[in-house]
């Protein structure tokens, strides 16, 4: 399985970004998907998760409101539509996946068998 992100740039606070990450070799639709980021200086941190189908997402509660977690199993993708960017918002987002089904455990890295190499995004003041 090999996770590969795209989408990250460099944007002004307010404007938005989408992240795509996409899934090679299996059924997209028996993966659970999650962003996580790190900031400068900082530890890993969830962001948001998302069922395979689409059922169930869960996001932080700093990004609710504002980001979008989605997937289209059609294309073995999954998606970060970020808005209202903030500088704090600034980091290096991951994609993970695990084929175990959706738990209440989401939010932790430990549960996420599979990552991709990160995208950075930066949001200037």
């Amino acid at each position: 399985v090999q996770l590969v992100e795209s989408g990250g740039g460099l944007v002004q606070a307010g404007g938005s970004l989408r992240l795509s990450c996409a899934l090679s070799g299996r059924t997209f639709s028996s993966y659970t998907v999650a962003w996580f980021r790190q900031g400068p200086g900082k530890g890993r941190e969830f962001v948001a998760s998302i069922s395979g189908t689409a059922v169930s997402t869960d996001y932080t509660d700093s990004v609710k409101g504002r980001f979008t977690i989605s997937r289209d199993n059609a294309k073995n993708t999954a998606y970060l539509q970020m808005n209202s960017l903030k500088p704090e918002d600034t980091a290096l987002y991951y994609c993970a996946a695990k084929l175990r089904r959706y738990t209440p455990r989401y939010y932790l890295a430990e549960e996420y068998d599979y990552w991709g190499q990160g995208t950075q995004v930066t949001v200037s003041s």
